[in-house]
C-alpha cells in the first residue's frame, strides 16, 4: 500500500514508519495541516492516516476539505481522542474508520488492510486489454495464469496502469512506490521495470507493454498506443 501519514508526534512518526516500512508499505510523511491538505488531494493513496491534533489546520477540518473536493481515499484517524462524541464528530466528518492511541501497531495494520480492501473491492479489477489487475490479490492475469506482485511492483504497475499512454516522470513514479522522501539510487525503478516486465513476458502478454520514454521516464502502452 502507498500512504499517507498525517503526524506531527516525531515519536509515533518514527514508529509507524518503520513498522509499516518493514510491512512493505510506502509511507509518506506530512506533520503540517496546510501541506497534508495539498498532498491528500494531489496524490493516489491507498489510505490516509490522519491525527486529529495538528499544526496550521486540524484533522477534522482536513477531512471535511478532502471530502468537498471529492477525495474518496479511505481515511483512518488515529488520535487521543476517545470519547464517544469525539468519535462520532471524526465519523461524520468523513473518516472510515476511528483508532484511538495507545493502540496495538498489529491491530492498526489489520484496520489498514481491511480499508484497502474495501476501497479496491469498490473499484473493482482493472482491465488492460488482454490483460487484468486484480488489486485485491495484487496480481497480473491473463487466459487463466496469473503473476504475483510484490508491494513495491504493484504501486509501480499501477501508477502506471492508471494513465495509459501517459509518460510519468521518473520522479513520480519513484514517490509513487517508494515515498515522497525517496533518497535512494534511482536506478532501482529500472530495474522494478524490469521485473514487471518479464512477468509480462511469462504471461505472454503481446497488447500491454511498459516503454522507455527518453529523457522523462515510462509509460504503459495498450493495444494501438503509441508506442515511441
Amino acid at each position: 500500500m502507498r500512504l499517507l501519514l498525517v503526524e506531527d508526534e516525531e515519536k509515533m512518526v518514527a514508529l509507524l514508519q518503520r513498522g509499516l516500512g518493514e510491512e512493505g508499505h510506502v509511507v509518506d510523511v506530512c506533520t503540517r495541516g496546510r501541506a497534508a491538505l495539498e498532498l491528500g488531494t494531489r496524490e493516489d493513496y491507498d489510505v490516509i492516516i490522519l491525527d486529529w491534533a495538528l499544526p496550521e489546520v486540524d484533522g477534522v477540518t482536513l477531512l471535511k476539505h478532502w471530502r468537498s473536493a471529492g477525495v474518496r481515499t479511505p481515511v483512518l484517524m488515529l488520535t487521543a481522542r476517545g470519547t464517544t462524541p469525539e468519535k462520532v464528530t471524526g465519523l461524520r466528518s468523513g473518516a472510515d474508520d476511528y483508532l484511538v492511541k495507545p493502540f496495538d501497531f498489529d491491530e492498526l495494520l489489520a484496520r489498514l488492510e481491511a480499508l484497502a480492501r474495501r476501497s479496491e473491492a469498490e473499484g473493482g479489477p482493472l482491465r488492460l486489454g488482454e490483460l487484468l489487475l486484480d488489486p485485491r490479490r495484487r496480481v497480473l492475469c491473463r487466459g487463466g495464469r496469473e503473476e504475483s506482485l510484490t508491494a513495491r511492483e504493484f504501486a509501480l504497475f499501477s501508477a502506471l496502469a492508471k494513465h495509459p499512454g501517459e509518460a510519468q516522470v521518473r520522479a513520480r513514479l519513484l514517490a509513487q512506490a517508494w515515498g515522497q522522501d525517496f533518497e535512494g539510487n534511482g536506478n532501482v525503478l529500472d530495474v522494478y521495470v524490469g521485473y514487471l516486465r518479464a512477468k509480462l513476458e511469462r504471461l505472454e502478454v503481446t497488447h500491454v507493454a511498459i516503454r522507455s520514454v527518453r529523457g522523462v521516464g515510462y509509460k504503459l502502452t495498450v493495444a494501438g498506443d503509441d508506442a515511441s
